[in-house]
């Protein structure tokens, strides 16, 4: 799935892939990685078209093709979702920013512009409508 990020990757697909049942699937690769494996593959969809737009040069439509995307319109409002920001404001400021990185490993970087998919886009934006987004503990004074 990481190699092949652009393509469709149904349970059922990675199922067959691994010899076991849909059903143990999705459990075991929740367990293994916490997150079910569309929102696995989401995050890796958004990594990799992140690092698109800051190091290159392509056009956004061209961006949410290669990363899997079918249609501009879903592509932008996903990624707005898990990114708080829309593709444009990303690549400007990357752009604006200089590239100072040091001696860090690539993986530690990747790790660091990791979006954190807590909870399904639908859900984060069914929350917004609600307006309940956001952190939901509070701290009495005592």
């Amino acid at each position: 799935m990481d190699a092949a990020s652009h393509e469709e990757w149904p349970v059922r697909r990675l199922a067959e892939v691994s010899g076991v049942s849909a059903a143990h699937f999705a459990r075991s690769f929740r367990d293994a990685f916490g997150v079910p494996p569309h929102r696995y593959l989401l995050t890796r969809r958004i990594e990799r078209a992140a690092a698109l737009l800051r190091d290159t040069d392509l056009p956004i439509i061209e961006v949410a093709y290669e990363t899997g995307w079918q249609s501009l319109g879903t592509f932008g409002r996903t990624f707005r979702d898990v990114t708080g920001e829309s593709p444009g404001e990303l690549r400007a400021r990357a752009q604006a920013a200089p590239h100072q990185r040091g001696p860090v490993p690539p993986c530690f970087l990747s790790a660091a512009h990791r979006p954190h998919l807590t909870m399904a886009v639908s859900e984060k934006r069914r929350r917004e409508a609600a307006g309940i987004l956001g952190c939901t503990t509070t701290t009495e004074d005592p």
